[in-house]
């Protein structure tokens, strides 16, 4: 039953950060300052075509008028399928700044807006002490903080039941990661804040969880000796590690340095690292055998495709395979994580490795258990 207050037409503000996600096929590891440079090598935008598959979500979803506030051009109106209030128009150069005023110059029912964690920062920064809740489009490289969507349509899924009533909003930590230390070779999530969100753990992400314990160095050990027996098996076979610290450390302890925050190659000894979308496919299609995925699901949130790893495009998996994808959790990640998350950026890829309804998930030296994928 819809709440009385939905014979007002509830107010809905839409803001695109246009650069964000542009590095990601390109292997930057962020795009804030890069976006000419990522544009000039061929990015494409990323978060406004995810925002107008939300906005298409969402014209379908409501029953009842909602009022869209935007600005005219890509910060906005380039990326609203259908009708919508102009409040300003986007500036020519755009930046955090162009963000920062967008927000402070409106107070809707609702902020939805496309982007990763740095534009989520500079929103709650510029919110200051209003409460007005926000729902995040995913369309950046980095997106640890709770107020993301899985998916743009499980953002159009989150906004009309908030509009509803059938959602209700709780805080949640606004997390990015921590460049300073990350510079010193290391991958920590700071919290820098906290906003408001409707609260659906079917649709929402949540933050990312930091899980990995002391205690568990030995699990660690067990499967690297896992995956070194497979390459000692298979001489010809192709590793792709996928980022992270728990990656990043069983290949260091198989001999190897592999990047943070990187997708890497090794094969027949060599390691080819940090590569992007076309240095990933110009390696994979030269190779006529075995290929393995590995990946580690992001703590607290279980995604294993579309978080951080966005040089793993839809062409990337499928010059891979999606039957050779494998998951690499510890104990301690396995215990909060019910399911895996797919958002690969295409649906018709997103349907297929869905339609496995489980992946293997290794947790110890030929030790698998398969985990099921999150079917929205």
């Amino acid at each position: 039953m819809y709440r009385e207050f939905l014979a007002v037409v509830m107010r809905l503000a839409v803001v695109v950060n246009p650069d964000a996600g542009l590095g990601g096929k390109l292997g930057f590891k962020g795009s804030d300052g890069r976006a000419a440079e990522a544009r000039a090598a061929g990015a494409q935008d990323r978060a406004g075509p995810r925002m107008r598959i939300c906005l298409e979500k969402l014209a379908e979803l409501a029953r009842e008028p909602i009022e869209i506030l935007a600005w005219d051009g890509r910060m906005g109106g380039d990326w609203i399928p259908g009708e919508y209030t102009s409040t300003g128009n986007t500036p020519e150069t755009t930046d955090a700044t162009s963000t920062s005023e967008f927000i402070k110059a409106h107070s809707p029912d609702l902020f939805l807006y496309a982007g990763g964690d740095g534009t989520t920062r500079d929103i709650v920064e510029a919110l200051g002490e209003r409460e007005i809740p926000l729902v995040g489009v995913p369309g950046g490289v980095k997106m640890h903080s709770g107020c993301f969507a899985t998916t743009p349509k499980a953002a159009a899924e989150v906004v009309w039941s908030f509009f509803t009533g059938d959602l209700m909003v709780a805080r949640t930590e606004v997390m990015d990661l921590d460049e300073e230390v990350y510079r010193k070779g290391e991958w920590k999530v700071r919290m820098y804040g906290e906003a408001f969100t409707p609260a659906s753990p079917r649709w929402m992400q949540g933050a990312k969880e930091q899980v990995q314990r002391e205690s568990e160095e030995e699990t660690l050990e067990a499967m690297s000796s896992h995956v070194a027996n497979l390459v000692e098996e298979n001489p010809d076979l192709m590793l792709v590690w996928g980022s992270g610290g728990t990656l990043r450390q069983m290949c260091k302890q198989n001999g190897h340095e592999s990047t943070l925050l990187g997708i890497d190659i090794q094969h027949a000894g060599k390691m080819y690292n940090d590569l992007n979308e076309s240095g990933l496919l110009e390696i994979i299609n030269q190779h006529q055998g075995e290929i393995k995925l590995l990946l580690s699901p992001m703590g607290g949130q279980g995604f294993l495709i579309g978080r951080g790893n966005l040089q793993l495009s839809p062409d990337v998996l499928r010059a891979i395979g999606t039957d050779n994808i494998l998951g690499i959790a510890t104990p301690a990640k396995l215990l909060g994580l019910n399911e895996l998350r797919i958002d690969t950026g295409d649906e018709d890829l997103d349907a297929e490795i869905r339609g496995k309804k489980y992946l293997k998930v290794l947790q110890g030296y030929r030790t698998t258990r398969v985990i099921r994928v999150a079917n929205d």
